[in-house]
């Protein structure tokens, strides 16, 4: 009987022992998949483009072609000798169905303004300040919808020679 009592005792005193609970470690819930979600972002492919402008009022690039969903980074150079105030180039993109002869001239008016027609704030995609000899400027945009754009340098006298398609496909 002593072993009955003896063995229950030492039974009862393992269980209050063990507090009769089984503790688990408490993990984050996970974050339910929506499988309609779009996916994450990837980057955009970037293509570098370069062009040149010189004193004999040129470009030295009549066409520049880019996938639509690119991002552009355009490099515009002015490999001339002649002062700014004389020669100074930039380049602009005008947004399609944009007159290049009307915003032209209408940037003549508008050198206050880098030769950009405040009022005509929304002809442009994107465009470059004037820079002169020697001196260079890159601009960053995404292509546009696919098409054929117009660009040009706005600075007076320079679109006749100055300017360009800009195609996305």
């Amino acid at each position: 009987m002593k072993k009955q009592i003896l063995t229950i005792a030492l039974g009862t005193l393992f269980l209050a022992a063990c507090g009769g609970e089984t503790k688990t470690e408490e993990k984050a819930p996970e974050a339910p998949v929506n499988e309609k979600a779009p996916a994450a972002p990837t980057e955009k492919e970037v293509v570098e483009v370069t062009i040149e402008a010189n004193d004999a009022m040129q470009y030295d690039k009549k066409v520049i072609e880019v996938k639509a969903g690119t991002k552009v980074k355009l490099t515009l150079k002015n490999v001339g000798q002649m002062p700014v105030e004389a020669m100074g180039h930039n380049w602009t993109l005008l947004d399609q169905g944009v007159d290049l002869v009307a915003y032209a001239t209408a940037a003549i008016a508008a050198k206050d303004n880098g030769y950009q027609p405040a009022d005509r704030y929304a002809d442009p995609i994107i465009y470059t300040k004037i820079i002169g000899p020697g001196e260079s400027e890159t601009i960053e945009f995404d292509a546009p919808a696919p098409g054929t754009y117009k660009y040009l340098c706005t600075f007076p006298g320079h679109y006749g020679q100055m300017q360009g398609d800009f195609i996305v496909k």
